[in-house]
């Protein structure tokens, strides 16, 4: 057997070797992660302290910007700091965390968003029996599994790419570390642990699609016999947003998790990779709140309670 040079640590290439470059990405990057995460919190925090959010398209609402604000917060301060400080290296315990945590709440994320639709299908197409069907104990059932299968995955995930060697090149042509590039370093004969993993998660990931199909074919069908054209808009534009947002999620998840690695990743390769990681949470808040009356109405609500209560103080 030759002699090969085991991988001790990584080098995230990210998107620019010239210094001056890549601390103008880190300085955007940093404006857009404070973005996502100061909008996601934002949502967090009108769902938690205002009663008539207190519903469950909005529980699900707040358990999806919380996994958005975990999931742009595990690469993108790493990236922040390397690109300030001209440092790309990322040990292998790092590099198990950062996949560890990000398929977890990717995971998370795809089977919240499959909760989300099943709470669009009761209230369009059951909505008498709608209060009974999402009542809050099955509410917190459906999130609970959510997170607990999507860090199962994630750990599984994990499990089966770092249990095999990685020699060679120790370069990662991304700003994190995605599975197409660890599997190109990998020097072991046989991927067969990992093809199993993306075999599992393909199979969640497809489930997942088909739940959500078949509810947006029920809603669809229902909106559609609706004899006012008003109420069809009200129901198109609680269901649309939720669509747009998974077909997002799902295809650039597609690209960072399952696809075939290759020598040298393309410019496309890295965009998709961004538009995974940054686009989600900022679209979210964007999708979810700007055109949804209610969270307007509860930031206003949020604004006068705090600058009344400065006021009485004063």
């Amino acid at each position: 057997m030759a002699n090969v040079t085991l991988v001790t640590g990584f080098l995230l290439v990210g998107f620019s070797n010239v210094q001056e470059l890549q601390i103008l990405y880190g300085v955007l990057f940093l404006a857009i992660y404070l973005a996502a995460v100061m909008s996601n919190l934002l949502i967090i925090t009108l769902i938690t302290l205002d009663l008539q959010l207190k519903t469950p398209m909005y529980f699900f609402l707040k358990n999806l910007s919380l996994l958005d604000v975990f999931l742009v917060s595990v690469p993108i301060p790493k990236f922040i700091v390397n690109s300030l400080i001209n440092n790309n290296s990322i040990s292998i315990l790092g590099c198990a965390f950062q996949l560890l945590l990000m398929t977890s709440f990717s995971a998370g994320e795809i089977f919240v968003l499959t909760a989300m639709s099943y709470d669009r299908y009761a209230a369009v197409c059951c909505p008498l029996h709608y209060e009974a069907i999402m009542s809050d104990g099955a509410c917190v059932l459906m999130a609970s599994a959510s997170w607990s299968i999507g860090g199962l995955f994630g750990a599984v995930y994990t499990a089966g790419t770092f249990s095999m060697p990685f020699c060679g090149s120790s370069v990662i042509p991304q700003f994190f570390c995605d599975v197409p590039s660890l599997l190109r370093i990998s020097c072991s004969q046989t991927l067969m642990v990992i093809y199993i993993s993306i075999g599992i998660g393909t199979c969640l990931g497809m489930s997942c699609f088909i739940c959500i199909v078949i509810s947006y074919v029920y809603i669809f069908s229902t909106v559609l016999k609706i004899p006012s054209t008003k109420g069809q808009s009200k129901a198109f534009s609680t269901c649309l947003p939720h669509l747009i947002v998974f077909t997002v999620f799902i295809i650039t998840s597609y690209f960072v998790y399952l696809k075939p690695p290759s020598n040298i990743p393309s410019v496309i390769d890295r965009l998709l990779s961004v538009i995974y990681i940054v686009i989600p949470p900022i679209l979210n808040p964007v999708i979810y709140s700007l055109r949804n009356n209610d969270m307007k109405r509860a930031l206003i609500r949020l604004v006068r309670k705090t600058t009344g209560q400065e006021a009485h103080l004063i």
